[in-house]
């Protein structure tokens, strides 16, 4: 099965990709420059996940997902939360945002055992212009200190999920793609695409 991905962030098609496995084939924006960037003015991931969707749908034919995620962090009141990409600026890269998110939990003084976080993930399905539903997936964590690991983007060297001692980014991609915040997302998803 065929799925657009209404992004151009290469490294969140990929592990799109790597959840879904061998029976869907994934692509993204990259490849349509014609449609235009749909901003992300929506309030809550859901909002932006659905923009997104269904702004892709109406320019492409067939099944468009659209994925909306980002860290809460409970000491600095759920930040970044839908800022997480744009943390530390519009055109921010990954160590930026994470140097920064760093710096602001140190000022907060948050110890060891208070820098709970989460990472939640929306995906929009749509089709047509017609959005066809939202599926949302959350994983619980802690924020360690200072970034750790090779592998993953985002906020992943700093995020450690429950029951590992290893960040996202020293987890191996098979393992990450079990039990994160997307891959529980995809699996509503994948429900749903399969049914009658």
């Amino acid at each position: 099965m065929q799925l657009i991905v209404a992004t151009r962030n290469a490294h969140k098609t990929h592990e799109i990709q790597q959840i879904l496995g061998p029976t869907f084939t994934v692509s993204d924006l990259s490849a349509h420059p014609e449609i235009p960037d749909i901003h992300e003015t929506g309030k809550s991931y859901e909002e932006n996940a659905i923009l997104k969707a269904v702004g892709a749908s109406r320019h492409l034919p067939g099944p468009i997902v659209a994925d909306d995620s980002g860290l809460e962090v409970d000491a600095l009141g759920g930040a970044p939360g839908i800022f997480s990409a744009r943390y530390a600026g519009k055109n921010a890269t990954d160590k930026q945002n994470v140097d920064k998110l760093l710096g602001e939990l140190a000022r907060t003084g948050a110890e060891e055992t208070k820098r709970s976080a989460r990472f939640r993930c929306v995906i929009a399905l749509a089709q047509q212009g017609e959005l066809l539903g939202t599926f949302e997936g959350i994983v619980e964590g802690t924020i360690v200190e200072r970034a750790r690991g090779l592998h993953g983007f985002g906020y992943d060297p700093i995020f450690v999920p429950p029951g590992f001692e290893e960040t996202f980014a020293e987890l191996p991609a098979e393992l990450k793609n079990t039990i994160s915040h997307r891959a529980k997302a995809i699996a509503g998803l994948t429900a749903k695409l399969a049914a009658p």
